[in-house]
């Protein structure tokens, strides 16, 4: 990411993506389990949450802990970049198990006539 504004609506645009499909289901598919869509749209929520709420922790370390300016920038560069794959990692972990939950509560009909809907094309 380039930094934490754009991880930030990055997080957020997969976020609604996510919502707004699980949304649409709920309303529009007969025989959804809608108790399981609404658990999975909470855990998306809290993927969210989660991490733009990780994304505001700071390098804890000031420039006189280094012997230069160099230093403690290559540090903090590393320091965030990790802290960055670690978080999206996470997200993305979260967002596959709410996935799941979701994937879950689709009757099986439907997901078979989307199957032969799309092999037809």
């Amino acid at each position: 990411m380039a930094n934490k504004r754009e991880f930030k609506k990055y997080v957020e645009a997969i976020g609604a993506s996510a919502c707004d499909a699980m949304m649409a289901t709920y309303y529009n598919v007969e025989g959804a389990d809608k108790e399981a869509i609404v658990n999975s749209i909470k855990m998306v929520l809290g993927a969210v949450g989660s991490a733009r709420s990780n994304a505001n922790v700071t390098f804890d370390k000031g420039v006189k802990a280094f012997d230069s300016l160099e230093d403690y920038c290559k540090a903090k560069k590393e320091f965030y970049s990790k802290m960055f794959v670690k978080i999206n990692d996470d997200f993305a972990k979260e967002i596959d198990e709410a996935l799941k939950v979701f994937n879950g509560a689709i009757p099986q009909a439907v997901k078979d006539s989307y199957k032969k809907a799309v092999t037809a094309e």
